[in-house]
């Protein structure tokens, strides 16, 4: 269970000092939760951010109040590319939400084995579904994509787990034609040529 540790000092010296400790500072909040300022230890964090995929339900614990949460948001610092905040969604287990998850193409493209070229134009995917119901990625087998194939929202089976928030028609991949070298002619070879005229030195004895 992740535990969330009351923040009741702001000060920019205190949080940057519990930074140093491994602490991150975050905010719980949703339609049953008062927003509360928290820190969560950043190893324990990392561990259940990964065993979910990034996008599941954790169980997480404020004082003595047990909650379920997702995370909704994170931010990363611009050069370290360590986690410096997190926003936790509390959720009720019985009430739907919308979320991004992530698309991950699996095997390769029949196309592609044939001198095609894959093009992924969306990445994350919007659904909305029970917390318990959302998937870590969204998985979708394109082996058999042929040269000219478009993989569309329609394509995804959802299974009734969840509902997806984009129209049928919206294009995910792609399978375009191979490229086509063109040849380029720098210019005409031109054959060597005598000298118009050839000079001479005269000697003197």
């Amino acid at each position: 269970m992740l535990q969330l540790q009351l923040r009741t000092d702001h000060r920019r010296s205190y949080v940057k000092q519990m930074r140093k400790q491994g602490r991150i500072p975050a905010v719980v909040y949703g339609k049953k939760t008062n927003s509360q300022p928290v820190f969560v230890d950043a190893a324990e964090f990392s561990k259940q951010l990964r065993a979910t995929g990034g996008t599941g339900l954790l169980d997480a614990q404020v004082n003595d109040d047990h909650i379920r949460v997702i995370v909704r948001d994170m931010q990363k610092h611009p050069i370290r590319h360590d986690i410096i905040h997190i926003d936790f969604l509390a959720v009720d287990a019985k009430t739907k939400i919308d979320v991004s998850v992530p698309i991950h193409l699996v095997g390769e493209a029949a196309g592609v084995k044939d001198g095609g070229v894959l093009q992924q134009a969306m990445h994350q995917l919007s659904i909305r579904a029970l917390p318990t119901n959302i998937p870590s990625s969204i998985d979708i087998d394109i082996t058999n994509l042929q040269v000219g194939d478009v993989l569309t929202i329609s394509h995804i089976q959802t299974n009734g787990a969840y509902e997806v928030n984009h129209d049928p028609t919206e294009v995910i991949a792609s399978i375009l034609p191979p490229k086509q070298e063109e040849e380029i002619h720098s210019g005409e070879e031109q054959e060597p040529g005598k000298p118009e005229s050839e000079e001479g030195r005269e000697t003197t004895p």
